[in-house]
């Protein structure tokens, strides 16, 4: 059990608010833009070590991404570009909010023991590396074995509930840490929970698809 298996509760609270985009006309892919610029925020306040109010930009970009797809649904204008997209945009978001960490120069570990400051970027980017592979799982599977059911605009997989620390955890974590002064410690955490997540639908697959 994960975030992302509790999306439909989420998504939920947040019907008044795709409503409002809805009445608007802001398409689908103009609020997965949205997010991204959201996204592209964050990363430079966090670059210039604004993490609170670097959090707050993630938070933003959270929420556009989690109401891109109600408002597809109720403008019926789920399309597969759009779809892609949104998985595109994703995948910045992630990497350039942790990018941004990792370029201010804060120290991670070399606080508390005696490495070199490239040794924090290290963290940071094997933080990226897991938080990127740890989703990047999911379409390999779709490409290969060809998942493509679709229930509103998304593909029906049994990966979505695999992984004890996905993309919702990472960001979760990111913005309790830049909220309390703990960015330093959220790196950390990301980095070694979603590796260990990946490993985890890695597992997973190896025993359903061997």
């Amino acid at each position: 059990m994960n975030i992302t298996a509790l999306r439909p509760r989420f998504v939920k609270y947040l019907e008044p608010v795709a409503e409002v985009f809805v009445r608007l006309k802001i398409t689908p892919n103009q609020i997965s833009l949205l997010a991204l610029l959201a996204g592209i925020a964050c990363a430079v306040l966090f670059l210039q070590r604004e993490f609170f109010w670097g959090s707050l930009a993630l938070l933003v970009s959270a929420i556009f991404d989690l109401i891109d797809g109600s408002v597809a649904r109720k403008t019926n204008a789920h399309t597969n570009f759009g779809a892609v997209f949104d998985w595109i945009v994703d995948k910045y978001v992630d990497a350039i909010a942790l990018m941004g960490i990792g370029l201010a120069g804060i120290p991670v570990i070399s606080q508390y023991f005696a490495v070199p400051p490239v040794a924090d970027f290290g963290i940071v980017a094997f933080a990226i590396t897991g938080s990127l592979m740890n989703t990047f799982i999911k379409p390999v599977v779709y490409a290969e074995i060809g998942y493509r059911e679709k229930i509103e605009g998304k593909i029906d997989d049994p990966l979505e509930g695999v992984g004890f620390f996905g993309r919702p955890e990472t960001f979760l974590v990111l913005i309790v840490g830049g909220v309390t002064g703990y960015i330093w410690a959220s790196v950390i955490i990301i980095a070694v929970c979603t590796n260990l997540s990946a490993i985890q639908r890695i597992i997973y697959l190896y025993r359903t698809l061997s």
